[in-house]
C-alpha cells in the first residue's frame, strides 16, 4: 500500500500534511497548500489543527468548564462537586478522573514544584473525599508513566506509591471500580504475576463487568510487549466481545488488540484483507453503530476506526467516523505520538484526499 508507506514516512519525519492532498480519480499525490487542486479539510467543517483538544477523546462540556475554573482559580471544590455527582459505576467517572489527573500532571510538568497545587490542596483539606483520592491515585500512575522510564527505580517507587493511594481510594468508595482501574496500570508497570492480576480484575468485574474503559486499560497487560502474548491478548479481547451485552462497546476490543500488536504484523494489503482484521474491524463498526451515541467511550472506538479505515484506504467510511470525532484527539492512536494533533491531522488529510479522489465531496458526505 504505497500511500500507507508514504504516510509512515511523513509521520517519522514529523511533517504535517495539512490540506495538501490532490483530488484525482486514480490516485493521491501531495501538492502545496492553497492550490486550487488541494483538498481542504476545512470544507467539511473540520477544526484547524491548532485548535484540536488533546485532553479528551470527545466532548464533555461540564468537565471542560470545571477544568477551566479549577486551573484558573486553583480551587479544587468544583472538581469535587462534579465527581460527587457522576455515577461511580459509569464510564464517565473514569474519564473524568483521568482528565483531572492528567491536567494536574501536565501542570506539574510545565511548572515543577508549583503546578497542580489544587490537587495537593484537595487531598490535604479533604482527605476523605473519594473523588480527590481517586484523582490522586490516577495522578501518581500518570506521573510514573510520564516522568520516568519504565522499569527504572523512580518508575517503580512512584507506582508503589500509586498502589498505596489506590488502596486508600478504594476504601473511601466501596463499589467504585475506578481506583482498581487505575491499579491495572500499576499492575502492568510493576509486573504483577498473572494470578495477582486476575484477582485485581475480578474486583473490577464484580463492580462493573461491562466497563469498556477498564477493558482498554487491562488489555495491554496481556500483550506481548508486557506480560502476555498476541494470543493471550486476542483471547482476552474476544472473550470480552463474546459476553458483551447489547449496545456494549466491548465488541470493538479485538480491534484494540490488533493495534497493540501492529509492530508484529506486516502493514501490507494482505493484512488488511485478512480474516482476523476484517472480523475485528466489523466488530468495532457494529459496536460504534449499536452503542448509545452519547456513550463517553464511543469516541475511543471511533478514533481507532479512523486509524484503521485510513490505513486500509476505506476513505468514505473513515470520513463518516471523522465527522463524529473531529475536534478532539485525546485517544489512541494519536496519544502515542509526541504531537497528537499533528498525527491526527495527517490521517484526516489523507482521508479527505482519498475521499475526494474517489468522487466524494462535502455535499455527498452530508447526504
Amino acid at each position: 500500500m504505497e500511500i500507507l508507506w508514504a504516510l509512515m514516512a511523513v509521520v517519522m519525519i514529523g511533517a504535517v500534511l495539512g490540506p495538501v492532498i490532490l483530488r484525482r480519480r486514480r490516485g493521491i499525490r501531495q501538492v502545496q497548500p492553497g492550490t486550487p487542486e488541494a483538498a481542504d479539510p476545512a470544507q467539511y467543517g473540520f477544526r484547524p489543527q491548532e485548535t484540536l483538544d488533546v485532553r479528551l477523546p470527545g466532548p464533555d462540556q461540564d468537565l471542560l468548564d470545571v477544568l477551566d475554573v479549577v486551573q484558573r482559580t486553583q480551587d479544587w471544590r468544583a472538581a469535587s462537586q462534579l465527581l460527587a455527582g457522576t455515577d461511580k459505576h459509569g464510564e464517565l467517572r473514569w474519564q473524568r478522573v483521568q482528565a483531572f489527573a492528567g491536567a494536574a500532571s501536565l501542570e506539574l510538568q510545565q511548572r515543577p514544584g508549583e503546578g497542580g497545587r489544587w490537587l495537593r490542596d484537595w487531598r490535604a483539606q479533604e482527605p476523605k473525599d473519594a473523588g480527590g483520592a481517586a484523582v490522586h491515585a490516577e495522578f501518581l500512575v500518570q506521573q510514573a508513566w510520564r516522568s520516568s522510564t519504565a522499569g527504572s527505580d523512580d518508575f517503580r517507587i512512584i507506582l508503589e506509591e500509586a498502589r498505596s493511594a489506590v488502596a486508600q481510594a478504594a476504601l473511601l468508595a466501596p463499589g467504585d471500580p475506578v481506583p482498581y482501574i487505575s491499579e491495572l496500570a500499576v499492575a502492568r508497570g510493576l509486573g504483577y504475576p498473572q494470578q495477582e492480576f486476575d484477582q485485581l480484575w475480578l474486583k473490577i468485574l464484580d463492580r462493573a463487568p461491562a466497563h469498556m474503559g477498564a477493558h482498554l486499560v487491562a488489555l495491554p497487560y496481556w500483550s506481548e510487549k508486557w506480560h502476555g502474548s498476541r494470543q493471550q491478548s486476542m483471547a482476552f479481547a474476544e472473550a470480552a466481545a463474546a459476553r458483551a451485552p447489547g449496545g456494549s462497546l466491548l465488541s470493538a476490543l479485538p480491534l484494540f488488540s490488533l493495534y497493540e500488536h501492529l509492530p508484529e504484523v506486516n502493514l501490507v494489503r494482505n493484512f488488511f484483507q485478512s480474516q482476523v482484521f476484517t472480523r475485528a474491524l466489523e466488530g468495532a463498526q457494529f459496536a460504534a453503530q449499536s452503542a448509545r451515541q452519547d456513550d463517553p467511550v464511543l469516541p475511543h472506538v471511533r478514533h481507532l476506526l479512523v486509524f484503521f479505515l485510513v490505513s486500509s484506504e476505506r476513505w468514505g467510511e473513515a470520513m463518516h467516523q471523522l465527522v463524529r470525532v473531529d475536534g478532539y484527539v485525546g485517544a489512541l492512536p494519536w496519544t502515542m505520538s509526541a504531537d497528537p494533533a499533528a498525527q491526527f491531522a495527517v490521517y484526516r488529510a489523507l482521508a479527505v484526499g482519498g475521499y475526494e479522489a474517489n468522487g466524494g465531496s462535502p455535499a455527498t458526505l452530508r447526504g
